[in-house]
């Protein structure tokens, strides 16, 4: 009996402690510079476990829901993006200091490359070399492609978007079922729609995605919107984007 209830005391203790760290609390930090110590202001934090955000403040305190072992994405200009791991240490003192280091911004040297214009609009432009792009002409089409410059890998592009124009959707889709699901939950929540509403940089998307920044505006693409959409719009344009064409892909492949 004596066996039993320390047995039964062990096994509650351990429901006890694993209830504590899969429970959603608040947890707070301040950010500083690594070097200087000053606190980092408009710092973008996000849970990409819970799919919630928040800003730091102008003293770099910030506060935001999270349980043991979230992933915290933490992003700003000028400053080298960090992930950190919500451990039980933080959870149980609630609060912690993180520090963020500074880009070295160096500028590379430009070589301008000279032409010896002679002022006569009509020889100039003869002078000055042009990107050249190729047009393919595929038998049975009345119409020719464009695919940029020459290369090995130009016209397997082109018969790639003829006769598979949703292999890329159906490979990226099809992979991604949570990642897609936690799109749809940042768009939901008004903290993060105000944090991606003011940002460019399609980090934290690639991050939620996991893909690399440039595999977007060719996704973009796919799903019909054109490349000036891609490069001027917002990330949250950009969440909205993709939600959308998520959901009609699921439909065309019910059908």
């Amino acid at each position: 009996m004596r066996y039993f209830v320390v047995f039964f005391l062990v096994a509650l203790a351990n429901t006890v402690g694993a209830q504590e760290a899969t429970t959603t609390q608040s947890i707070s930090g301040t950010i500083v510079n690594e070097f200087t110590f000053i606190p980092v202001s408009n710092v973008n934090i996000i849970n990409l476990n819970k799919a919630k955000a928040t800003v730091s403040d102008s003293k770099g305190y910030f506060e935001l829901s999270a349980s043991v072992n979230d992933t915290l994405h933490l992003s700003m200009v000028g400053f080298q993006s960090i992930k950190m791991r919500v451990t039980n240490d933080w959870i149980k003192n609630k609060t912690t200091t993180i520090k963020l280091t500074e880009k070295a911004i160096a500028l590379e040297e430009v070589i301008i490359q000279p032409y010896m214009l002679t002022g006569y609009l009509e020889i100039d432009t003869k002078l000055i070399p042009s990107r050249e792009n190729y047009r393919y002409s595929i038998s049975g089409l009345e119409q020719g492609y464009e695919a940029g410059e020459y290369s090995p890998s130009a016209f397997g592009k082109v018969m790639g978007s003829l006769f598979n124009p949703a292999d890329m959707l159906y490979n990226f889709f099809g992979k991604k079922p949570k990642e897609l699901k936690r799109l749809k939950e940042m768009k939901k929540d008004p903290s993060v729609r105000a944090m991606l509403e003011n940002k460019f940089d399609r980090e934290t998307l690639s991050i939620i995605l996991g893909v690399d920044k440039d595999e977007i505006p060719e996704l973009l693409q796919r799903c019909n919107y054109s490349e000036a959409f891609a490069k001027s719009a917002n990330d949250l344009q950009i969440l909205e984007a993709i939600t959308q064409c998520h959901e009609e892909y699921k439909v065309l492949k019910k059908k």
